[in-house]
């Protein structure tokens, strides 16, 4: 897959098959039309494209800043290379690009930029200045510039149930495997290991604590989970804390992670966290020996879980 960061940095001399969206999180949802819009380009001799977008329309058009999105940049670039697409365009939303007519969006960018084909898009897409098009408008401007439209219809859609709506719902509730269920893999967390102050290591559980750089990411609920990681090829688990530490009076939130059998330095080293259960809620324990204490049956927890599927 090759990922484009501009509409109009694009070129190629093939036509192409499109989807346009958000795809917050690459739900399951979304992977209908995705898997629609990779079959029709194969199909019809033209190539796959998604065009997509950064900042999130709604950081720019109502100064949503604390909204909160599924996926980091590259981890949507990650997931979408997964599935087998062609090309990924994430274009910069502005105010200028959304002050575009139906018309100019479909003429400039659709048919003169991108050379589409087909357009693969859900019922209810709507486009253009204001959002006033909608697909019945791209169907007409489909008989001017020579593309055709396939629309998934209601139906599909709402078979699916899904949203990226409420699989954010359900990691602020720490529900991690309904979140995971609505993805169709584990939810993730990217960044690089950080040093700590080094508590865990002397309470017997080292840990690497996970800084993430971009702050639109979602942080699921605070609390101890159980999580999946790759460490020089090789797949690992431990358990991990995202919360304040107030046992040992924390005040900035963390994200730590004890893995089981790892003994290595893991500072500066990019790390993926795919988050599997949420074992507890976090909370302030009256001594460290209480605490090592709870720390020590969340291991055998997590360690069952991961033996027998099952807390």
């Amino acid at each position: 897959m090759e990922a484009i960061q501009d509409i109009f940095e694009f070129t190629t001399s093939n036509r192409t098959a499109i989807t346009i969206g958000t795809f917050d999180g690459v739900h399951i949802g979304h992977r209908k039309i995705l898997e629609r819009l990779i079959n029709n380009a194969k199909s019809t001799g033209t190539k796959s494209l998604v065009l997509t977008f950064f900042p999130h329309p709604r950081m720019v058009l109502q100064k949503d800043a604390n909204i909160k999105l599924l996926n980091t940049l590259e981890e949507k670039e990650q997931i979408l290379k997964e599935i087998g697409l062609d090309y990924l365009i994430v274009h910069p939303f502005t105010q200028k690009f959304s002050r575009l007519t139906a018309l100019e969006f479909v003429r400039d960018v659709l048919a003169n930029q991108l050379k589409v084909k087909n357009v693969v898009i859900g019922y209810d897409h709507r486009f253009g200045r204001n959002r006033n098009a909608n697909i019945n408008d791209l169907k007409l401007y489909g008989e001017t510039y020579d593309f055709d439209v396939e629309e998934i219809p209601a139906q599909e859609i709402s078979d699916v149930s899904v949203s990226s709506t409420k699989i954010r719902a359900a990691l602020n509730e720490g529900d991690i495997e309904t979140a995971n269920s609505y993805l169709g893999y584990p939810y993730l967390l990217t960044g690089h290991i950080v040093k700590g102050k080094g508590i865990g290591k002397k309470m017997g559980f080292p840990t690497a604590n996970l800084q993430i750089k971009e702050a639109y990411k979602l942080i699921p609920q605070n609390g101890v989970y159980i999580a999946q990681s790759e460490l020089a090829g090789k797949t690992v688990y431990g358990m991990m804390n995202i919360g304040f530490n107030p046992t040992v009076s924390g005040t900035q939130q963390s994200i730590e992670i004890h893995f089981f059998g790892v003994d290595q330095d893991l500072y500066g080293q990019k790390l993926q966290l795919r988050l599997l259960k949420k074992i507890r809620n976090e909370k302030k324990f009256d001594s460290l020996e209480k605490l090592i204490a709870q720390l020590e049956q969340d291991k055998i927890t997590s360690l069952a879980y991961l033996e027998n599927g099952t807390p």
